[in-house]
């Protein structure tokens, strides 16, 4: 993708199976970390159905009850996109089922508690989401925007 003057929004998932685990990705775009699934919102798209799609075509899943869970900023990340600002707007989610099917961005994937979770390498954005998540700060009307970093 080429580098653009404007923030580029994307979405991502905290999809939760029936027994309270989230799915998580490790990614070699990620720098080998676990990252939640998600992407690019295309143009025309609403978020609710990117994040659908982007499940789909990273996991297979199928996901429900979705619901806005925070909004956070990449700008100029240096430890992934050093001249690119991204919008991710994060979703929680549930599935019915555990059949994941990753696609070729992830070379493995683990269903965990998101406690047991921040024991993992993770992304630094999918780290702070569950933190957020675990102390409460969630809201169905995004009350509780997390305010990015600046070059992480």
């Amino acid at each position: 993708m080429p580098n653009i003057a404007y923030p580029e929004p994307t979405v991502g998932a905290l999809i939760f199976d029936q027994q309270g685990r989230i799915l998580l990705l490790k990614c070699k775009k990620h720098k080998n970390r676990y990252v939640i699934p998600g992407g690019h919102v295309e143009i025309g798209e609403k978020m609710h159905d990117a994040v659908r799609r982007e499940v789909k075509e990273e996991t297979g899943l199928n996901i429900y009850d979705v619901e806005i869970l925070a909004i956070q900023d990449s700008i100029f990340n240096k430890f992934y996109h050093k001249r690119k600002h991204f919008i991710y707007i994060d979703f929680s989610c549930k599935t019915d089922s555990d059949d994941v099917k990753i696609n070729e961005e992830s070379e493995e994937f683990l269903w965990i508690t998101p406690q047991e979770s921040l024991s993992l390498p993770l992304d630094p954005y999918t780290e702070r989401l569950i933190q957020e998540y675990l102390k409460g700060n969630k809201s169905k009307y995004c009350k509780n925007v997390i305010y990015g970093y600046k070059g992480l």
